[in-house]
């Protein structure tokens, strides 16, 4: 069964559009920092790490990512973001501190919320031919 998942996932990410390999991002990003915040509760000092690594890696591919040559304010703003979210969960890892966990989920969830949002007006646009 684990086999046949990692075939799905696989064949999702290949097919995905941008937009929505970007949505799938924000979504691990957020489900691993929540249960790196689990893991916090349950004091599983491996699981932790382990979430936060996820996390980590995410963020780093979406700093890599940011294209400053579209929009230099907004990759600047997003990248310093980023730098946050990874300095935060940097100390939270090395402190076991479940609140700067849960200020980084607010700022994912804000970003994947917002990002939804620009798909669906980007999308509506190109429809409208604007």
């Amino acid at each position: 069964m684990e086999h046949g998942l990692n075939t799905y996932k696989k064949i999702s990410v290949n097919t995905a559009s941008k937009e929505q390999i970007l949505l799938m991002l924000y979504e691990t990003a957020i489900k691993n920092c929540k249960l790196a915040i689990q893991a916090i509760d349950n004091k599983q000092i491996a699981k932790k790490g382990e979430h936060i690594g996820k996390f980590q890696d995410i963020i780093v591919e979406l700093n890599n990512g940011l294209d400053f040559n579209v929009d230099k304010k907004m990759a600047t703003d997003l990248s310093n973001l980023y730098d946050y979210l990874l300095f935060t969960s940097t100390q939270a890892n090395i402190n076991f501190d479940k609140k700067s966990l849960e200020d980084c989920l607010q700022i994912l969830s804000t970003l994947h919320s917002a990002w939804i949002e620009a798909i669906k007006s980007l999308k509506k646009n190109n429809k409208e031919g604007k």
